[in-house]
């Protein structure tokens, strides 16, 4: 069994900068991808990056692609999603995501996070 917990939501002005963690305990001996999904109010989740476990691939939603940077530390069991010139659009609640192979579809993700907020205020 894997649990993901994520930390570094929070209230921010639009142009302002996050980073979100999501920490990775149970059996991590597996080499997990990971992803960050996301969910604004009355939209469906949505993909905003992934990265394998070696870490040498990632790939981003064209939304924000150039602004937000995923990237791990396997000594630490940690995943990061560092957020800039962040938007009112980019206001949802943020999951991590686990599973084999780093994917932009939910349903190739095992394991999920509980979420934290993100507010842009504008």
């Amino acid at each position: 069994q894997v649990q993901l917990v994520e930390s570094g939501g929070g209230l921010v002005q639009a142009g302002g900068s996050l980073r979100l963690s999501c920490t990775i305990s149970g059996r991590t001996s597996n080499r997990y991808a990971m992803g960050w999904f996301r969910q604004a109010p009355g939209k469906e989740r949505e993909f905003v990056a992934t990265i394998t476990w070696s870490g040498r691939s990632v790939f981003y939603a064209d939304s924000v692609k150039g602004r937000f940077t995923i990237s791990r530390d396997n000594a630490k069991n940690t995943v990061y999603l560092q957020m800039n010139r962040l938007k009112p659009e980019d206001t949802a609640v943020y999951y991590c995501a686990a599973g084999g192979a780093a994917a932009i579809h939910d349903d190739q993700y095992n394991y999920w996070g509980q979420g934290t907020q993100v507010t842009v205020s504008s």
